[in-house]
């Protein structure tokens, strides 16, 4: 049984050594120029969708009386 890939490419059958590397450093090269100009807004949706758990939990040293100024 042949398993389709992700995304439903189909890639060819037999591919050089040289070519598959060089598509190999080309994805790696997109996928980190990608995540360096979307890191902010990548982590910003998983938190959202994911939270920490120190996201979820109260600042035990956080006043929330209001002001309290000496």
């Amino acid at each position: 049984m042949d398993e389709q890939p992700p995304l439903g490419l189909s890639f060819p059958p037999t591919l050089s050594d040289e070519a598959a590397c060089e598509i190999f450093e080309f994805l790696e090269a997109l996928s980190l120029a990608f995540e360096e100009r979307y890191f902010a807004q990548i982590r910003r949706h998983r938190r959202a969708i994911n939270p920490r758990r120190s996201d979820l939990a109260e600042d035990p040293w956080e006043d929330t009386r209001g002001d309290r100024s000496c």
